[in-house]
């Protein structure tokens, strides 16, 4: 019986090769590569697969803030739009308007005319095509335009033609001062409205005119009804119409009146 060859020598000294050629050539050994071709080269994906596993891991919390931080956009400003009504003298226009939430600012000027005769004095002989106005500045996504037509028409005579009480002339006309179709629009379809369900005993003689431009008055007259609640006028005509816009539109006021500031 012949002697059997053994084989582990031969083995042992071919895995030796293996190893010292794959650490000549800069390969880690790991038992997951087979052969020095599959050895990382510098930014391979073994090499960053590495790199990962041995970096701290991420904190989830610290993640989530940053990123929601990141994210966060600016506070938007408050929308803003702009309306012009005519409904006798501004002062009364004005402190009702003043009382909407929504409305932010109620502005008493001229509208109709010329620059050249935009001054009270003018407006006042009733010769000119001026009407004492009030710009009301709103947010549209508190109080619509429509809403604002709304109250508009609940608190002046929409009837009576160039007057209002004991005021009478062109310039204390009922009008709506549109800047576009739009407004024309929904305006008409308000006092379309207003006489299909006979709101009025008489026609509405409310004149819907384009806004070529608008006058600011003078200073003495902005906010005049807040600066001067004891005047005759201011109690007797103004503060009647304050109360009631206070009473027809209770879920439209401002948290606190301006009459009380």
């Amino acid at each position: 019986m012949s002697k059997p060859t053994s084989t582990a020598a031969p083995f042992l000294l071919t895995c030796s090769i293996v190893l010292m050629t794959a650490m000549s050539c800069g390969t880690a050994y790991d038992g997951g590569i087979s052969s020095p071709s599959e050895a990382a080269s510098p930014g391979s994906s073994v090499q960053k697969e590495t790199a990962e596993t041995t970096d701290a891991a991420p904190d989830p919390v610290a993640d989530t803030g940053s990123s929601a931080e990141s994210e966060k956009a600016p506070d938007a400003e408050p929308a803003r739009a702009e309306v012009v009504f005519a409904g006798g003298c501004f002062w009364c226009v004005e402190a009702v308007f003043e009382e909407l939430d929504g409305v932010s600012e109620a502005i008493s000027g001229y509208a109709g005319g010329t620059a050249e005769t935009a001054n009270y004095q003018a407006v006042c002989s009733g010769l000119t095509d001026h009407a004492e106005v009030v710009k009301i500045v709103f947010d549209p996504s508190r109080i619509s335009y429509e809403e604002l037509l709304k109250v508009h028409f609940a608190t002046h005579d929409p009837t009576t033609l160039n007057r209002q009480g004991n005021d009478r002339g062109p310039q204390y006309r009922s009008s709506i001062f549109y800047a576009d179709e739009q407004e024309k629009e929904l305006a008409q379809a308000v006092i379309d409205d207003l006489t299909d369900a006979k709101v009025f005993d008489d026609p509405i003689v409310t004149k819907l005119e384009p806004l070529t431009e608008f006058f600011l008055a003078e200073e003495y007259h902005q906010n005049y009804v807040c600066l001067n609640p004891g005047k005759g006028y201011v109690r007797g005509v103004a503060l009647p119409k304050v109360e009631k816009v206070r009473a027809k539109f209770q879920d439209k006021l401002k948290a606190k009146s301006p009459l009380e500031q």
